[in-house]
């Protein structure tokens, strides 16, 4: 349940106008939902057709322009652009004078804090790092899902109530993140998202492979359940045959999956021993039974299956 409550009308800052460098999937979904709290979106940046097609959908009526046009238009301009763009781009910015002191200069990356923008804060913007920790599908939908979405907050401490202000009026809740733990906050949140989204497509295609007409609806319930778990209990959720240490099941696991699917076996196996790692340090895997697990995993990774294991 939130712990925020959005602010009353009265103590709400300055209704301000809104610029997005970079209509990516994130900018425009951002700039509606600031739309929905009051702000005006003036100017939008956007080089691809796909990014301009994203631009009409969720901010219609609003125009197109150079970035730096987008800086003397905007009150408040929101930088989402990918991670490796952003410094290069904070830089031109700031040489060319597009900056404008009191400025609001946000930028939405998961990597950096707000010392990437001290650039332009030497040209007397307000530098805020606003992350949603949301996946975002560049379609109205993401507007929707930022109700309740956490945002990993970094800013001088003199904006920081600025910073979970605008979080605030998103519909999200603010989580401070230190400048130094920026790269670390992230690393967590791809290691989740990103990585899940590749497990689930690898399962998905071995099940079709395995004859499953709908992997998709057979996944559904099982993972929902299992990200439940995971989310409520941690470690104690874990189930399944390392776990158990079921040595046997995941020897013939990796040979069928040496036999159909080799693009698989490197991750398997490293997850593989990820999970013993944490069952042995919670006690749900029991000694006696991990030697023959890790053995089974050593020898998949040299490339040998047998199935010599324990019986699962």
């Amino acid at each position: 349940m939130s712990t925020f409550q959005q602010p009353e009308p009265k103590d709400r800052p300055a209704r301000l106008t809104v610029g997005v460098v970079g209509a990516g999937r994130v900018g425009p979904a951002l700039a509606a939902s600031l739309r929905l709290a009051g702000h005006r979106p003036v100017a939008v940046s956007g080089v691809s057709d796909a990014s301009r097609r994203r631009a009409a959908e969720l901010l219609p009526d609003v125009p197109l322009m150079p970035p730096a046009d987008v800086l003397r238009h905007a009150d408040l301009v929101l930088l989402t652009v990918p991670d490796d763009a952003l410094p290069g781009l904070v830089e031109g910015l700031a040489e060319t004078g597009s900056v404008r002191p009191g400025q609001l200069l946000v930028h939405t990356s998961g990597r950096y804090g707000a010392k990437v923008l001290d650039p332009a804060l030497r040209a007397g913007a307000l530098p805020l790092a606003l992350h949603p920790a949301m996946t975002f599908t560049g379609t109205a939908v993401d507007v929707q899902r930022l109700a309740g979405c956490s945002f990993g907050v970094t800013a001088p401490e003199e904006l920081r109530l600025a910073a979970e202000a605008l979080v605030i009026e998103m519909g999200g809740e603010p989580e401070w993140i230190a400048e130094a733990n920026r790269p670390l906050y992230h690393a967590a949140l791809a290691l989740g998202a990103n990585h899940l989204v590749t497990l689930v497509a690898q399962s998905i295609e071995l099940l079709r492979t395995a004859g499953v007409t709908a992997p998709d609806r057979m996944l559904g319930p099982l993972l929902g359940a299992a990200l439940d778990n995971a989310l409520r209990s941690g470690d104690a959720a874990l189930t399944g045959p390392v776990a158990r240490g079921d040595a046997g099941t995941v020897a013939a696991h990796i040979a069928e999956l040496r036999t159909h699917a080799p693009a698989t076996v490197s991750g398997y196996l490293a997850m593989a021993r990820a999970t013993a790692d944490r069952a042995l340090a919670h006690g749900l895997l029991k000694p006696e039974l991990a030697e023959d697990l890790l053995g089974v995993l050593a020898n998949g990774a040299g490339g040998t299956t047998g199935t010599e294991g324990n019986a699962g």
